[in-house]
């Protein structure tokens, strides 16, 4: 089965749809599949929810969607850099699921895993348990989460081979394996292609049986989020 596509309209042809339940990978800016967020922006879908960790910031990542209303709902569990965000928000024009980093990880990961519930004490006597099954163990009490499956996964690797093995580089592993594992549909991003054995087994971080769709993208801006530095004083 051939899994790499020319470009990521290509990739996204046939796949997503309004309305549809999505992962998007990335933490921040890091390891966030830009190009095809870009292609799912140019491809007019509307009324999506978006699971990912934040949605991007002003005019880049996830960002870009917003400002285009595209997207209906985000699960979410940061939000603080985005202001178009907070405006639709307020607003009421954007729903929010607000989901504790940790949560939303399992959800994803169990989500893939087959797991369609677990239980957790995050959340216990705040407004994330609200409606939710509550349950005691050991004398603790838990609250009971349902594991996330999107119709599609949207996320970055660095390499991938032509079987859809991938391998992410440092950090911008973050939620991408897991985002990958939960989607019925799992699209990645690469800098790399490789022939499929190239890559050590011993260095695939997610296997190729996750994989359906391959865009290489050898040029990504990997825009920094917040730039800091220290100014040298005279002597």
């Amino acid at each position: 089965m051939k899994k790499l596509f020319p470009s990521a309209a290509k990739a996204l042809e046939g796949v997503v749809a309004d309305g549809q339940l999505l992962a998007v990978g990335g933490f921040g800016l890091c390891g966030i599949p830009e190009a095809l967020i870009d292609a799912l922006r140019d491809s007019g879908a509307k009324n999506l929810t978006v699971i990912s960790n934040n949605a991007g910031v002003d005019g880049f990542g996830l960002g870009k969607l917003l400002e285009t209303h595209q997207i209906k709902k985000m699960i979410s569990s940061y939000v603080g850099e985005n202001k178009e965000f907070e405006r639709q928000f307020l607003a009421g024009e954007l729903e929010l699921e607000f989901t504790p980093q940790g949560t939303l990880a399992e959800k994803l990961r169990a989500g893939g895993a087959g797991i369609p519930a677990f239980f957790t004490k995050t959340g216990v006597g705040t407004i994330v348990a609200e409606g939710k099954e509550l349950r005691e163990f050991d004398g603790e009490t838990y609250v009971m989460e349902r594991s996330l499956v999107p119709e599609v996964s949207l996320v970055k690797a660095w390499r991938a081979d032509q079987s859809g093995n991938l391998q992410f580089r440092l950090t911008a592993r973050n939620f991408n394996p897991a985002a990958a594992m939960a989607g019925k549909t799992c699209i990645v991003e690469v800098e790399e292609v490789v022939e499929t054995g190239a890559i050590d087994p011993d260095q695939i971080h997610l296997p190729g049986i996750y994989v359906h769709r391959i865009v290489l993208n050898a040029h990504p801006e990997k825009r920094i989020e917040k730039r800091t530095i220290t100014e040298t004083t005279g002597a």
